[in-house]
């Protein structure tokens, strides 16, 4: 008789167990975007929530939507955007010098002087006016 009330006390207590553990790690997502300071920390949550009726589908791609942000960096697109900034200016460069190179070899090939070439204005002169 005590060892069925035992068995029934253990069936209850892994039954709320599994409950309480099962809405604690749906709710991790939301607790990272919480502490990285997550613009969509709202979504997040909902989606958690959601994420309980679908079986946890959809909760590692929760996971992956709360850790891409960070509030030091964001979104992690700010140096692509720079770098890209700064190999456009090194190929308006890289035409500026193809433009004089040019313009001396045909000085040069039609027996002028390479004195007289006209220079265009650096990236660093276009960016002062």
């Amino acid at each position: 008789m005590f060892l069925d009330y035992f068995a029934l006390g253990v069936i209850i207590f892994v039954a709320v167990f599994l409950f309480y553990g099962v809405i604690v790690i749906h709710d991790i997502p939301y607790e990272i975007a919480k502490k990285r300071n997550h613009p969509q920390q709202d979504a997040l949550h909902v989606a958690g929530w959601v994420s309980l009726f679908t079986l946890h589908a959809i909760w590692p791609f929760l996971w992956i939507w709360a850790t891409l942000y960070r509030e030091d960096r964001g979104w992690g697109f700010n140096k692509v955007v720079e770098r890209e900034l700064a190999l456009e200016d090194e190929v308006k460069q890289l035409n500026q010098t193809i433009a004089k190179l040019e313009q001396r070899l045909s000085a040069v090939e039609g027996g002028q002087t390479a004195l007289h070439v006209v220079d265009t204005p650096s990236v660093e002169q276009e960016k002062e006016s």
